[in-house]
């Protein structure tokens, strides 16, 4: 699927960096088929020697070299990017933006008829177990699509939805990693209240959300139902349980996850005005 193709980086970030790491290590296509540009030549010469990919400071020299090129930079510099690279970004070229809260259609305006992505990965894509969910763009087709999909599973797992969904993408995964942390923290403070050390109190809730969300993956069973698996009558996890449901855990994140969405949704207007 990638054969011959050549793949550019625009932004060397550690969201770049996770790409670039699953592409190689999944062999989707060697190193030398991929170049890096980036303001920082420090941060050239680690990932040149890093992956032993291609470098550059000059952002035009990638866009003439690759079929697939990513946008891995923070929103508040993307326009100053687009005037660089937009004279010389052709149809030929997909497109795909990693930009937070920028929309398909304002880089459209920018870059006419060109193939675009939009990319909203979480950063569990670090150690290759991301989130990655993509929308199409007005010229990007399902080839495309599924391209980058393949693309993206070397870092864990990717869907294509509609571009509509992404506040909300963005508040469950997009954001999600940080209510799991907090999760994790606290099921470790619990640990430590009943008498454990904090080493093991937090190798134990970190490994146990771990395999309780790799259950819901490979079992395709729904959550509720495995929580009836492990629920004992009159057990110790019906007893904890029922101080989740009576501290309202449940609701807390649903509005978590709504709260952030909205921001999203708030935060994504100002960036495409």
């Amino acid at each position: 699927m990638l054969d011959g193709k050549k793949i550019g980086f625009i932004g060397s970030g550690a969201i770049a960096e996770a790409l670039i790491s699953g592409i190689v290590q999944a062999g989707l296509i060697a190193p030398s088929q991929i170049i890096v540009s980036d303001i920082s030549q420090s941060r050239l010469d680690y990932m040149q020697e890093k992956f032993n990919v291609h470098t550059t400071l000059k952002l035009e020299e990638v866009v003439k070299e690759v079929n697939i090129l990513f946008l891995t930079v923070k929103p508040q510099v993307i326009h100053s990017v687009l005037d660089v690279i937009s004279p010389f970004v052709s149809p030929a070229i997909l497109v795909v933006s990693v930009v937070a809260g920028v929309t398909t259609k304002a880089l459209q305006e920018r870059m006419p008829a060109v193939p675009i992505i939009r990319a909203m990965p979480n950063t569990p894509v670090a150690v290759g177990e991301g989130m990655t969910v993509i929308a199409l763009g007005e010229y990007a087709n399902k080839e495309n699509g599924e391209l980058i999909v393949t693309i993206f599973a070397a870092v864990g797992k990717g869907i294509i939805m509609d571009e509509s969904a992404m506040d909300a993408v963005t508040g469950l995964s997009g954001s999600g990693p940080g209510y799991v942390f907090v999760l994790i923290d606290a099921l470790s403070d619990a640990g430590v209240a009943v008498g454990l050390s904090r080493q093991n109190a937090l190798l134990m809730a970190a490994q146990t959300l771990f395999g309780a969300a790799k259950m819901v993956l490979e079992t395709g069973e729904h959550p509720a139902k495995l929580r009836d698996m492990v629920t004992s009558p009159g057990g110790t996890t019906i007893a904890g349980v029922h101080v989740l449901e009576q501290r309202g855990v449940r609701a807390a994140l649903m509005d978590a996850v709504k709260a952030a969405a909205q921001r999203s949704q708030d935060m994504g207007k100002k960036t495409n005005e």
